[in-house]
Formats: C-alpha cells, sequence, structure tokens
C-alpha cells in the first residue's frame, strides 16, 4: 500500500500519527507521512518518528520504489518493526525554509519570463538556480525584482491538469533540468498569483508557502557564469545574507 502523502494536502502539517508498514536499516515506511521524499531538487525532510519506548531520528528522506516516503535513519539509530504506531515529527524549521526557498525560485522564473532554468538545488541556507541567460541583469536588479514580488504578497495556490494538457502547452514547463513527475495522468501546477492576475504558473510537486509575503525579504548571493550562456544564480534569505 503507497503511503498517504499528506503534505501534498497540507504543506503545513508538522507532525502525524502514523503506523509502520515496512522497516529495515535501508529506513521505514509509514501508512501515512508529512516528510516530504528528496526530488526535484528540494531535500528530503528530516525529523524524528517516535513510539512508546523509542526514537528514530530521520537523516534524510527519499522515495521507495513505488513513490512513499522512505524515512531513512540516523547512523545507529534504532528502527521501529512494523506495526509500530508512531508519531512523525518533522524538523519544521528546516523545511519550512525550504518551503520560503523553492517559492522564490519560482518567483525568480516569473522575474525573468521566457528564460527556461537548467538546473536548480534548493537548500535550508541557500538554493540556487542556473539559466540558459547570454545576457543576464546585475544580481542588484534581481534581487529587487523578487524583493517587489515578495513584498506584493500573493497568494500560491494549485489547480491540476491531464498529462495530455501538459503535452499541449510545453510552455507551461520552465525548467530543462527537471521535468514534471508523470505516471498519475495528472500533473499537479503551482499557481502564485491568482487565476485572472496569474504571477507565475508552472508544474512543480514540492512544498510551497501560502503566500509570498511569508518568504520575507532575499538577496542574490552571487551570479557566476557555468558556460558560455548558463548563469547560476544564488539566493539566501536576507536574514543570512552576510
Amino acid at each position: 500500500m503507497q503511503t498517504q502523502a499528506l503534505f501534498r494536502d497540507d504543506a503545513y502539517a508538522a507532525s502525524t500519527q502514523a503506523t509502520v508498514q515496512e522497516s529495515s536499516e535501508a529506513g521505514v515506511i509509514l501508512d501515512r507521512s508529512v516528510f516530504y521524499p528528496r526530488a526535484g531538487g528540494q531535500p528530503g525532510d528530516t525529523g524524528t518518528l517516535v513510539w512508546e519506548g523509542g526514537e528514530m531520528a530521520v537523516a534524510d528522506t527519499v522515495k521507495s520504489p513505488d513513490g512513499s516516503p522512505l524515512h531513512v535513519p540516523a547512523p545507529g539509530a534504532p528502527v521501529p518493526p512494523p506495526g509500530t504506531k508512531v508519531e512523525a515529527r518533522l524538523d519544521w524549521t528546516r523545511r519550512h525554509r525550504h518551503m520560503r526557498m523553492h517559492t522564490t525560485l519560482h518567483l525568480l522564473c516569473a522575474a525573468m519570463p521566457g528564460i527556461y532554468a537548467t538546473g536548480n538545488q534548493i537548500g535550508a541556507e541557500k538554493s540556487r538556480l542556473d539559466f540558459d541567460l547570454p545576457d543576464p541583469p546585475t544580481k542588484e536588479w534581481v534581487t529587487e525584482r523578487l524583493n517587489e514580488l515578495i513584498a506584493g504578497d500573493h497568494p500560491i495556490g494549485e489547480r491540476w491538469i491531464t498529462e495530455a494538457e501538459l503535452d499541449a502547452n510545453p510552455g507551461l514547463v520552465r525548467t530543462l533540468s527537471v521535468q514534471p513527475p508523470r505516471g498519475a495522468g495528472q500533473v499537479r501546477l503551482v499557481r502564485i498569483g491568482t487565476e485572472e492576475a496569474m504571477v507565475d504558473l508552472q508544474p512543480c510537486g514540492g512544498t510551497h508557502v501560502r503566500r509570498t509575503g511569508e518568504i520575507g525579504r532575499v538577496e542574490v548571493l552571487k551570479m557566476e557564469s557555468k558556460g558560455k550562456q548558463n548563469r547560476r544564480i544564488h539566493i539566501v534569505l536576507a536574514e543570512d545574507a552576510k
């Protein structure tokens, strides 16, 4: 039975009661989980599984063969056997930073329409997006444009389309390196703004904040060349800027 992925319905769910379905030294699969498994440039969640008489530190979360979150134990951590009732608790501070960063990278796409991303990596401390961009703007321009979009406090929502609809609208895909998750017949679109006043709309399976104002001010730390036209843009949350 595939895990019920609670993070898809509520990215703000920080814990849940669950039952262990499978467990081994490789990791633990639950019947339901708030842990996001590493995918699309977003890291897997960390945290703890707690049960009567035991606790397992979760060092990473990855996808099992059927796509369920596999909660990877920290070295030496005890692993609960199948059937154990546990409480799965996220490292919420880390996850929320990933959400703020992930939404910022979508805004970065919105700040430079028509330009395709060639790579990305989301981190709690620093994130990056690579662009096919022969003549980039200054990092100061990008910083201020991003913060204008953030200050607009735009709502963030989602809608679903069929894979056939996505194939008919290939311009929705803004990244060349990460393709939307397929196989279920439907693809999730993350929308920034309203349907009437759209800021950004693109396929994404990751977690995001509810409104752009929740991100807080960001800063482009540096921009560097990674090839003839490839430019790497490093983003930090302003509270971490040195």
